[in-house]
């Protein structure tokens, strides 16, 4: 369960040149394959379900992407593809669809070269899609080109066995070959091919931190941002306290090939050809470790090894967290919890330091048992271990970090009943995008808010730095000064993380100093 929570939660017609993009009736563009025909709406054009990849079905289940085949005419790209195979969420359909690697690019209908924000969805890397993110007011008010991928998840995405080249990491390489489709294809949409920023949430960073360590990434990608995942995981090695969402963000390659050959064992297999024929279904019924594999050619070594060492995309990197990320895990985790089986958690993973975090976040302050210890969870797994990896990346690259405060945030995702979501884990994402299966709108503040955040970002897409005139000055990350933008509704500015989050705790109890 730990596990699983670990990873939880043209110029557009006939034309390419380097002439501006204009539209064409009906939205027409030529890509590589052939012609396609979006939608034209407003001030937007929107092509959806474009196929960067041929159907990763039969011989190339658990297969390198393989180039999509031409098509002669006009292909309809009006409609969001199927999603990758996955289970039903609320609001969100299931799948069991392998044809799914395709993308949707919403740009607006007269602009060229214009900076390009690819974006990686989110969830746990075991559901989501593409088509569940309107980038909208991102393409429209951040002057972008955004393009929202899918790529395979879970035991399709995920899944090693003994000889199976690039086991446990076919989803990264779906999102490498979606990046080198937008390298080809994107100037007939308007988009810059030598601009291109990645982006994502949650599972969608968790990605975009296994592409800022694979070889495979270099020149795809100009800049990196990554929302509510901590790169680097190597916080805690030797310190005495762990997270108590204790689990790597990748494996090694006998973890994935070691769960392969059980799930072999359970489908009466002993070749890649037999588990070839399994079922979607039955796939999707099966355990699942969603956690990338290192070890192979797609990704050589260990984030958590690359990153301190230097070798890895040197990019100006956008990163930061919610306010309080542990209050969508901590009922998960702890289904039911009372203010004795509170402590009984604290002593069973704290042990002789569990009476201190115990007096430090006692339950009388958060109200009950799980908003207590999901604040120890917001404060030790994501604050502390964030901070971390921002120092990691600072060392070598610009760092610009920040923290998302609005705990009046309407929650994306569902909250047991009881619990504040506060500013919890995803909940920054209305801000900058509209969700199809949500009509639960912002507030004008909210909104006033999730505008100055597009600024940040379009801006830091465009040029490697989220300032410009008219907003508010973000320094970056340096050795002397960990600078942390603050996001909150009636302030934007510096905001002292080490005593949001109890650094002051945490750095005692780990024997690690911060300044």
């Amino acid at each position: 369960m730990r596990r699983y929570l670990g990873a939880l939660f043209v110029v557009v017609g006939l034309v390419v040149g380097t002439a501006p993009a204009v539209a064409a009736p009906g939205g027409v563009v030529r890509i590589e394959s052939g012609l396609v025909r979006g939608e034209v709406t407003g001030g937007l054009r929107i092509h959806r379900g474009v196929p960067y990849a041929a159907p990763p079905v039969g011989e190339l289940r658990w297969h390198a992407p393989v180039a999509p085949g031409r098509w002669d005419g006009v292909r309809d790209a009006t409609r969001p593809a199927d999603r990758c195979p996955q289970a039903a969420l609320p609001n969100r359909p299931a799948s069991d669809t392998e044809d799914c690697l395709y993308l949707n690019v919403v740009a607006k209908k007269r602009v060229w070269r214009a900076p390009v924000l690819v974006w990686v969805h989110g969830g746990g890397l075991v559901s989501g899609a593409g088509g569940d993110y309107d980038p909208s007011r991102l393409a429209e008010r951040g002057d972008l080109v955004v393009v929202t991928v899918n790529y395979r998840l879970g035991n399709l995405g995920f899944l090693g066995f003994p000889g199976l080249a690039d086991g446990g990491a076919f989803g990264l390489e779906d999102q490498q070959a979606a990046l080198r489709w937008v390298k080809r294809n994107i100037a007939a949409f308007g988009g810059d091919p030598g601009n291109v920023t990645v982006a994502g949430e949650s599972g969608g960073a968790h990605s975009v931190c296994g592409l800022l360590a694979s070889p495979g990434s270099a020149g795809l990608f100009q800049r990196a941002i990554g929302q509510s995942t901590p790169c680097v995981s190597d916080a805690f090695a030797g310190k005495g306290v762990r997270p108590l969402l204790d689990v790597p963000y990748f494996v090694p390659p006998e973890w994935q090939q070691g769960h392969g050959q059980n799930l072999a064992t359970r489908f009466g297999c002993t070749t890649l050809d037999c588990l070839r024929q399994v079922p979607v279904a039955d796939l999707l019924a099966a355990p699942v470790l969603p956690l990338p594999a290192y070890g192979n050619a797609v990704l050589p070594e260990d984030p958590a090894v690359a990153v301190p060492a230097g070798r890895f995309q040197r990019v100006p990197f956008l990163t930061g967290v919610t306010r309080d990320e542990g209050t969508l895990f901590s009922p998960s985790m702890f289904p039911g919890l009372t203010e004795a089986g509170y402590r009984k958690a604290l002593d069973t993973h704290f042990g002789d330091k569990a009476a201190v975090v115990a007096t430090e976040y006692p339950v009388a302050a958060h109200g009950t048992a799980a908003q207590a210890i999901g604040a120890v969870m917001s404060d030790l797994d994501w604050a502390w271990a964030q901070q971390a990896s921002e120092r990691r990346f600072s060392a070598t690259v610009p760092v610009y970090a920040y923290e998302f405060l609005d705990r009046t945030a309407p929650p994306i995702l569902e909250f047991p009943a009881g619990v504040q979501p506060l500013a919890g884990h995803a909940s920054e994402l209305k801000y900058l995008f509209e969700f199809p299966y949500d009509d639960r709108p912002l507030t004008a503040a909210q909104r006033r808010l999730g505008d100055r955040m597009i600024d940040y970002w379009s801006r830091f897409a465009s040029a490697g730095d989220p300032n410009r005139h008219g907003l508010p000055p973000w320094h970056p990350v340096t050795a002397a000064t960990h600078y942390v933008q603050g996001l909150d509704l009636y302030r934007i500015g510096k905001v002292d993380r080490a005593k949001l989050h109890n650094f002051e705790l945490w750095d005692r109890l780990v024997a690690r100093k911060q300044t």
